[in-house]
């Protein structure tokens, strides 16, 4: 596949620097896989026009009563729905390209399934910020323009993440960045008026929400669904390959794990418990896939050890495609999930069945018996063989030849499966992977197999599956990229927070004969921990548990205790010029709410007095 100008090049040189996080993609530089990116962003919006316009005509149809219009409108809806259904087709289709995420090596091996991100259009957040900086925070909106205008660039640039280590910081880089903007901005008291916009990873879909929850989720939907993409660029010819796509698929399904555990009430299909449970277990079963060919790499001298543990491996790969199969077969996911993937699925399901039956059979024909052997071969089958005595040279080339048989039934079946399925017919590796593990075993049916063979055909026990290394699901480690928050010039968020609410007040602290009759505790901010009755502090309207924010006019919310005792300690007798701030519990709250509430009504009933009198 050429895809000359890949994205994972543009940020190599750089991929630990800050600024290689926050630019993500180069829009310009055109790859297959920014290219898949942008149509899929542009079928999308298509998708959502359409499904506009079918809303407004069915409200129309329903309020109409005239038979001309209503029959206008229903003509126009059968139009608006055949489009819509072409765009979901098309869009299912570049959903299925497996292709563009997959490794540029030369080397032959079975395509993995990633998934393609979640598309969001851009929002503009500055004036919603700007009012609550100014209302809540009571601070001058247009001094925070720099840090605004950064978080929204942080935003833009995650869109496009690229698809390496850099891309996976810039996702963590912002997600990170949301606690602090949900700490910040969005109280429980109010609502900003953001809306955020998101499309189904598949269907493309829209859903919009205001809940900033949605965002985090989608967001790491991302993380997981480029993982995906990473493991799936591997290449697995090599163990470092093999490891490094294990890696990505264990941290994929860490992430959609973590998603499922932790946000609730999804509003598209992609993030239902149901997809996520499914999406788990396929990345489980790709990480599977590469132990096996991890088993089948180290596999040089072919002893008889070797063989049946991949065996053993290949029917261990077998059964995890059919739990995943299982789950993408539910009532809500069976006419949601490509029928590309079913397809893939099914058709790895029959090809490591039939390389469990292959290996086996190598080892019981081209292995003579030395001891423990037998044993080994009675145990890697599900029960013991029938009817045969494995210490026989014969018994043991007929059940054999009985293995290959059902290995050439699984090949095959995953031959028709393929060739059924359009997309996995443009996969001219898998097509390569699958011909030739069925040559590899009709060429050892035919060196096995006798002329004058006329013993009853044996019957081959399925293979025992079992793995020498289970799957390690790794939850996301947010920790790991450290941020900074964008709106720390607010003041420490343990007291500057959108739950918070506060009253400023302004004093003036004259230094008396006593000092000045107060004691602080703390840092960023220091708070003030008592008040001396009758003291300088007392009269200057200071009282325990103010914050101090401000000396003389220099801002001290971030100020350590000792800077503020050296700034306090400088007082002369024209005093000094204190900002202090105390904090409403939420009693209070309510109290001053309802007190509130009664002014108003009291001045209703005024008013209403003197209209009737």
């Amino acid at each position: 596949m050429s895809d000359s100008g890949s994205d994972e090049d543009i940020t190599a040189e750089d991929g630990g620097s800050t600024e290689s996080v926050r630019k993500g993609c180069d829009a310009l530089v055109s790859t297959q896989r920014s290219k898949l990116q942008q149509r899929r962003a542009k079928l999308n919006q298509q998708i959502n026009r359409e499904l506009r316009l079918r809303s407004g005509a069915e409200n129309l149809y329903r309020a109409s009563s005239n038979p001309k219009v209503k029959e206008t409108v229903a003509l126009e809806l059968s139009f608006v729905n055949s489009n819509l259904q072409l765009l979901k087709e098309e869009l299912e289709e570049l959903n299925s390209s497996m292709n563009v995420y997959q490794t540029e090596s030369e080397t032959v091996s079975v395509p993995m399934i990633p998934l393609g991100l979640k598309e969001t259009k851009e929002i503009d957040m500055s004036v919603p910020l700007q009012d609550f900086i100014s209302e809540h925070y009571s601070e001058d909106a247009s001094l925070y323009l720099n840090e605004i205008r950064d978080f929204m660039e942080l935003r833009q640039a995650m869109r496009t993440p690229s698809r390496n280590e850099a891309g996976q910081e810039l996702l963590m880089d912002y997600y990170n960045q949301l606690y602090f903007l949900d700490q910040r901005f969005f109280s429980p008291h109010r609502s900003l008026g953001v809306h955020f916009h998101w499309y189904d990873s598949l269907t493309g879909v829209p859903s919009v929400q205001r809940a900033l929850a949605f965002e985090k989720g989608s967001v790491l939907f991302n993380i997981g669904a480029l993982y995906t993409q990473i493991g799936a660029r591997q290449d697995r010819s090599t163990l470092t390959g093999i490891q490094n796509a294990i890696d990505a698929f264990q941290r994929a399904a860490g992430a959609f794990l973590y998603l499922q555990e932790n946000f609730s009430h999804a509003p598209s299909l992609d993030m239902s418990s149901p997809a996520l449970s499914m999406l788990v277990r396929l990345m489980v079963a790709q990480v599977q896939e590469c132990v096996c060919e991890k088993v089948i790499l180290d596999m040089q001298d072919n002893n008889l050890n070797v063989l049946l543990q991949a065996a053993q491996e290949a029917a261990r790969v077998s059964d995890v495609y059919s739990l995943v199969l299982q789950a993408m077969s539910v009532p809500l996911l069976k006419d949601y999930v490509p029928f590309s993937w079913i397809s893939m699925v099914q058709v790895k399901t029959h090809h490591f069945r039939a390389l469990a039956h292959y290996y086996t059979a190598v080892a019981l024909c081209d292995y003579e018996d030395e001891g423990g052997e037998i044993k080994a071969l009675i145990q890697v089958h599900t029960r013991r063989p029938e009817k045969l005595n494995l210490h026989d040279p014969e018994d043991k080339r007929r059940l054999g030849k009985a293995h290959l048989r059902k290995a050439i039934i699984r090949h095959e079946e995953a031959l028709r499966l393929h060739s059924v399925c359009k997309m996995l017919r443009k996969m001219d590796i898998l097509q390569e992977v699958l011909s030739h593990a069925h040559a590899c075993s009709l060429e050892k049916y035919s060196e096995i197999d006798q002329e004058d063979d006329f013993c009853e055909v044996a019957e081959a026990p399925e293979i025992q599956s079992h793995t020498q290394q289970k799957p390690d699901i790794k939850t996301p480690d947010f920790s790991g990229v450290r941020v900074t928050d964008i709106f720390q010039r607010l003041g420490p968020l343990s007291v500057f927070a959108a739950r918070n609410r506060w009253v400023r007040r302004h004093a003036c602290l004259v230094r008396g004969e006593a000092g000045l009759g107060l004691t602080l505790r703390g840092d960023s901010p220091v708070l003030v921990a008592g008040v001396l009755p009758g003291g300088c502090a007392a009269e200057a309207g200071l009282r325990e548990g103010d914050y101090i924010v401000a000396v003389n006019g220099a801002d001290c919310r971030w100020a350590e205790h000792a800077e503020v005792v050296h700034a306090l300690k400088s007082c002369t007798e024209r005093g000094l010029e204190l900002d202090v701030i105390t904090l409403q519990s939420h009693e209070v709250q309510s109290v001053s709410n309802l007190l509130n509430m009664c002014n108003i009504l009291y001045n209703i009933c005024i008013i209403s007095s003197s209209v009737f009198n």
